[in-house]
């Protein structure tokens, strides 16, 4: 039983080691190449044929304008016709007394 174990530890020991691991390739870019030719311009793209928008909203009131200048002043009037004279007056009954002199 000693040497089944023995046996054991040397093969597994041997089965690790003799594995290789496949090492990891590392790309390295070249010298940069000619440059290519230009390519051709492609086609206009069609007109698009839209309905007319709507009216826009209505706008806010306008300002109150100024007053106007003061008008001129007008003409005198003419003058009156004169009145219609009046009737004499009647005599009164009151008596004055006139106290003496001293």
């Amino acid at each position: 039983m000693k040497y089944s174990i023995l046996l054991l530890a040397l093969l597994g020991s041997l089965a690790l080691t003799a594995c290789e691991r496949p090492g990891s390739t590392v790309v390295v870019p070249g010298p940069a190449g000619a440059t290519g030719a230009t390519g051709a311009t492609g086609s206009t793209g069609s007109t698009g044929a839209g309905a007319a928008g709507m009216d826009g909203a209505k706008g806010a009131p306008g300002a109150t304008g100024d007053s106007g200048a003061t008008g001129a002043t007008g003409d005198s009037g003419a003058t009156g016709a004169t009145g219609a004279t009046g009737d004499t007056g009647k005599t009164g009954d009151n008596v004055i007394v006139v106290p003496a002199a001293k």
